[in-house]
């Protein structure tokens, strides 16, 4: 048995338990440099706000009806999403963090009343932490995630048990008849693992629900779309095919990318954004355990405005595979060089990190390039680096090819409707005053 615990639009619960003034109003979370909505309230969706909807389309809702906007704040979203993983954890033996507001938790052997256990955890949760979940129970991890969409649609509650605090369905629970009917109640779209493209090319062959789906012959599913589709359909006809995972699988490349909030014509400010983004891609290797081999770094103007075009990129390899963010900085920036042009307003740029490997990789002796006093090992200053900015917040410690004002007038990000970062910071952590 699996469960699925899923935070409720988890960007706007994180800002309304700060927030409670936010409840019960459409509120809706900006992306980097408050371009879209990236996650909308109820309130907000019944006012027809679409996911990735432009800002610019939906400002003049602020108005009429009285729409909150807010700028990311992925460093409160993050620490609040650690703290409910803790809890969620309680409810079996083992998790995988899938996304940073879904968790499946594995229920094998787990006693008693799953779905009274589930309600325990759920209103543990939300009286801690003040995020609402929705918690799917089923045999099998598809089976658990289509549960707790079912779990947050009010026209479909046959295996569920709900209150103001909790949201919980159990599929297992029901009986076949039930299962058809909930099945054919919903949208083929809604299935983990069948995607857009999928979806459309189902519904051609006149596919609209899940129990439609279940119901073509195995070997269509397989001659059609291949193993990895006919392994969700196993899993929702109840046959266990995708186990748990301790550990994500190690990237194959990392990227830090980023649109400016002005546009960037100078070297000096392209070069500022590119040491940073990646000093911050950096930091994610080490976390993963890798070294990187290239290094690609890129620049381009916006296909969007008026002026001249520009697009250019370039792949630096290294001496030797490194986590070094000095190393990485430098070639990044001998990059960025190489390819830089003056006369474009550049609204975008970033960096990838390629051909990683594990840190545990040992260098040739035959290494004609080494210095001859022999390499600096750097580890113990990166691991420095990377506790005091995990405790003390990004760039605290920085590279002064960083720049020391955050390219807060020309590359910096526009966020002006960020709120404070009230779990990790000192200063933003709200007073109670009498």
């Amino acid at each position: 048995m699996y469960a699925l615990v899923d935070g409720n639009n988890f960007y706007v619960s994180c800002e309304r338990v700060f927030r409670p003034s936010l409840n019960d109003r459409p509120v809706v979370v900006l992306s980097n440099n408050d371009g879209c909505a990236i996650a909308r309230s109820n309130e907000a969706k019944a006012l027809g706000i679409k996911m990735g909807e432009p800002w610019f389309k939906i400002r003049h809702l602020e108005e009429q009806a009285g729409l909150v906007a807010l700028s990311a704040n992925f460093t409160l979203y993050g620490d609040m999403s650690d703290r409910m993983m803790s809890l969620a954890a309680g409810l079996g033996p083992t998790q995988e963090v899938y996304s940073i507001d879904e968790s499946f938790i594995g229920l094998h052997g787990v006693r008693g009343d799953l779905v009274e256990r589930a309600w325990k955890i759920r209103a543990r949760i939300n009286q801690w932490i003040g995020i609402p979940c929705g918690i799917g129970i089923a045999p099998t991890k598809t089976l658990a995630k289509l549960a707790n969409h079912i779990a947050k649609t009010a026209e479909r509650k046959p295996g569920s048990y709900r209150d103001e605090l909790a949201t919980v369905c159990d599929l297992s629970r029901l009986s076949p008849d039930q299962l058809g009917e909930i099945l054919a109640a919903t949208d083929v779209g809604e299935v983990w693992g069948i995607g857009r493209q999928i979806s459309a090319q189902l519904r051609e062959r006149g596919v609209e629900s899940v129990q439609d789906f279940v119901s073509l012959p195995c070997s269509v599913i397989r001659g059609t779309w291949g193993v990895v589709l006919e392994r969700t359909w196993r899993e929702l006809r109840g046959e266990p095919c995708i186990e748990l995972s301790d550990m994500p699988a190690p990237r194959k490349q990392i990227a830090c990318t980023r649109s400016f909030g002005q546009p960037v014509t100078g070297f000096t400010e392209l070069r500022e954004a590119i040491s940073e983004f990646t000093s911050r891609a950096a930091e994610k290797l080490r976390k993963q355990h890798q070294l990187a081999g290239q290094i690609l770094v890129f620049a381009r103007t916006s296909p969007f405005r008026d002026g001249p075009r520009f697009s250019k990129s370039m792949v630096v390899p290294l001496v030797r595979p490194s986590a070094d963010t000095t190393e990485l900085a430098n070639a990044a920036v001998k990059g960025i060089q190489r390819i830089y042009a003056p006369g474009f307003q550049l609204a975008k740029a970033g960096v990838m990190l390629l051909d990683l490997v594990s840190d545990t990789y040992v260098q040739s002796e035959l290494d004609w390039d080494a210095p001859a006093g022999g390499l600096r090992d750097r580890t113990k200053l990166m691991q420095a680096m990377d506790q005091v900015n995990d405790r003390y917040g990004n760039r605290t410690v920085l590279l002064c090819s960083s720049g020391l004002t955050q390219g807060a007038d020309t590359w910096g990000m526009r966020q002006v409707r960020r709120t404070p970062c009230y779990t990790t910071r000192w200063h933003d952590v709200p007073v109670a005053r009498a």
